[in-house]
C-alpha cells in the first residue's frame, strides 16, 4: 500500500512559528508516513526545532522572481479583485493609495493596468488573468525545479500555510498542473476584507471562524462551501502550552521591571503604517510622569530591528524595551521581512508580556486580540487623520475587519492625547470593565478553543 503523504507549504516566519514552533508536527508525524515541508525559508532553519522527526523531509524552495510579464498579469489580477470589490473601504483604500502619482514607466503601466481592470474585472476576467499569470512560467527553471520536486515525492495532499505570498504561484501551478489537491490557511483576520487577491485558487481552505467563512464566500464566489474548515487561529496556541510559560518574578527580573509599579505595554506596527509610534510612545510617556505607579514597556514589531527608536531610547532610559528575537535568515529575497524567524524565546517572551502587564495600548493591530485573550484592557490609537498632518492612521477604524472590534466596544479608541490619557485611567482603574466584550469579541473572531488547535487541524487535513 501506498505511503500517505503531505506537502505542507511554509512561506515565512510567521508560517514558522504558527506551525514549526507549535504541537502541529508532533500532531502531523503520527498521522502521515511521509511530511515533506516545501520551505519559502532556507533548509536549516528547522534543523533545531525538527531534528528529533524520522519522517520529515525539508525541500528549500529556490527563490523565485517575477518576469515583467509575469508581473503584469499578476497585478492586473490583484487590481481587478479590489474593483470587484470595491464596496470595502479597506479595499477601496488600497486601490487608491496604489495610484502611481507619478508618471514613470512602471507607473504609466501600472495605470494602464487600473484602466483596463476599472472596465474588466468580472470574476470570469480575474480568472483568464490568473490563467495568462501561470502560463507565464511553467517554462521558468525555477517553475521546473518545483515540478521535480512533486514528481519524486508525490504527495497526496498539499497545504499552504499562507494564501497570499505571489512567488509561489509558480508552485501552485505545478501542483495543479500534476493534479495534486490543495489546501490554504488564511493566514490573518485582515486578509480577505483590505488585501489583494489570493496566489492562486485552492481545492480548499481553513479559516478562523464563521466570519472569514462568510467573507470568504463573498470574495471568492467560486470558493465550494463544503471545502471551507473551520479550525481556529493557530498563531494563538503557543499561549496554552507549558513550555513558553515563565513565572512572573522571572518576568520582571529579565525586563528590569519594578514589582510596586503597574505596566503599560505599547506594541508598535511596523514601520510602513507606524510612522505615528514615536507619537504614541511619548504620549504614555507624559501620562505616566503624572504617576509613581505606572512603567511602560515597548514591544517593537517582529518584521523590523527596532533601529528606528534609537533616539526615543537615548532620551528616556526608564521605558523597558522588548526587541522580537527574529532572526533575519536571507537578505536577497522580494520580501525580505519573510525572511525574519522567531526563537522560542521571543514567544516565551511575548506570552510573558500579555501575561503580566495591566493595559495594552496598540495602533488597531491583532496585538489587541493578543491581549484580549490573558482578559487585559486595550486602548487603540489613532492620532492621524486626513487634515493635522500626521500618518492617518485613523482610516484603518473604517476598515471592516477593525470595524468589527470599534462596534464591539472591547476597545477604547483614542484620537488625541487627551482621550488617551483618560481611557489609560479607565483601564487602570476599571480593569474589568469591558471584559464581557473583549469575550464576545474573542468568540467572534476565533472560531474554535485555541488548545487543540494543530490536532484539529491534522484531524480535519486527514479528512481530505
Amino acid at each position: 500500500m501506498k505511503d500517505k503523504v503531505i506537502g505542507i507549504v511554509i512561506t515565512d516566519g510567521v508560517g514558522y512559528r504558527n506551525f514549526v514552533l507549535s504541537p502541529f508536527f508532533n500532531e502531523l508525524t503520527v498521522k502521515y508516513n511521509v511530511i515533506v515541508i516545501y520551505s519559502g525559508l532556507p533548509k536549516n532553519v528547522y534543523s533545531e526545532n525538527l531534528k528529533t522527526f524520522k519522517n520529515i523531509i525539508i525541500r528549500e524552495l529556490k527563490v523565485f522572481s517575477e518576469s515583467k510579464t509575469t508581473w503584469f498579469y499578476r497585478k492586473l489580477k490583484e487590481v481587478a479583485h479590489m474593483y470587484l470589490h470595491r464596496d470595502f473601504y479597506g479595499i477601496i483604500d488600497t486601490l487608491e493609495r496604489g495610484y502611481p502619482k507619478e508618471n514613470t514607466k512602471r507607473g504609466l503601466i501600472v495605470k494602464a493596468i487600473y484602466a483596463i481592470a476599472k472596465f474588466f474585472h468580472s470574476e470570469k476576467n480575474i480568472q483568464y488573468y490568473e490563467k495568462r499569470q501561470f502560463n507565464t512560467f511553467r517554462k521558468n527553471p525555477i517553475t521546473i525545479s518545483y515540478a521535480n520536486f512533486l514528481d519524486e515525492d508525490q504527495p497526496d495532499l498539499l497545504f499552504f500555510t499562507h494564501q497570499r505570498p505571489p512567488y509561489l504561484a509558480p508552485f501552485l501551478a505545478m501542483a495543479k498542473k500534476n493534479k495534486i489537491k490543495t489546501t490554504s490557511f488564511i493566514f490573518s483576520w485582515d486578509n480577505l476584507a483590505s488585501k489583494g487577491r489570493m496566489l492562486g485558487s485552492f481545492d480548499g481552505h481553513f479559516v478562523w471562524s464563521k466570519l472569514m467563512k462568510d467573507e470568504l464566500l463573498h470574495f471568492y464566489p467560486t470558493v465550494v462551501e463544503k471545502n471551507i474548515k473551520i479550525i481556529g487561529a493557530p498563531q494563538f496556541e503557543h499561549y496554552t502550552m507549558e513550555k513558553y510559560k515563565i513565572s512572573k518574578n522571572e518576568f520582571f527580573a529579565k525586563f528590569n521591571l519594578d514589582f510596586e509599579k503597574k505596566i503599560i505595554c505599547y506594541s508598535c506596527a511596523d514601520a510602513s503604517i507606524g510612522k505615528n509610534d514615536d507619537i504614541y510612545i511619548r504620549a504614555i510617556v507624559n501620562f505616566i510622569e503624572k504617576s509613581e505607579k505606572l512603567q511602560l514597556l515597548v514591544r517593537t514589531s517582529p518584521a523590523e530591528d527596532g533601529k528606528r527608536f534609537s533616539n526615543l531610547i537615548k532620551q528616556h532610559p526608564d521605558i523597558k524595551w522588548n526587541i522580537p528575537k527574529w532572526i533575519s535568515t536571507r537578505e536577497q529575497h522580494v520580501e525580505n521581512w519573510s525572511q525574519r524567524v522567531p526563537s522560542e524565546e521571543d514567544i516565551i517572551d511575548l506570552r510573558a508580556i500579555l501575561a503580566y502587564s495591566d493595559v495594552n495600548v496598540n495602533m488597531m493591530s491583532t496585538m489587541s486580540l493578543d491581549f484580549m485573550l490573558f482578559d487585559k484592557p486595550v486602548v487603540n490609537t489613532a492620532f492621524g487623520n486626513s487634515e493635522n498632518g500626521l500618518y492617518n492612521d485613523q482610516r484603518f477604524l473604517k476598515y471592516v475587519h477593525y470595524d468589527y472590534v470599534v462596534k464591539s466596544n472591547a476597545v477604547t479608541i483614542s484620537k488625541n492625547e487627551k482621550e488617551l490619557h483618560t481611557h489609560l485611567k479607565e483601564a487602570l482603574i476599571e480593569p474589568e470593565l469591558r471584559k464581557k466584550e473583549r469575550k464576545a469579541l474573542l468568540d467572534f473572531e476565533i472560531g474554535a478553543p485555541l488548545e487543540g488547535t494543530s490536532k484539529r487541524i491534522v484531524e480535519v487535513l486527514k479528512t481530505l
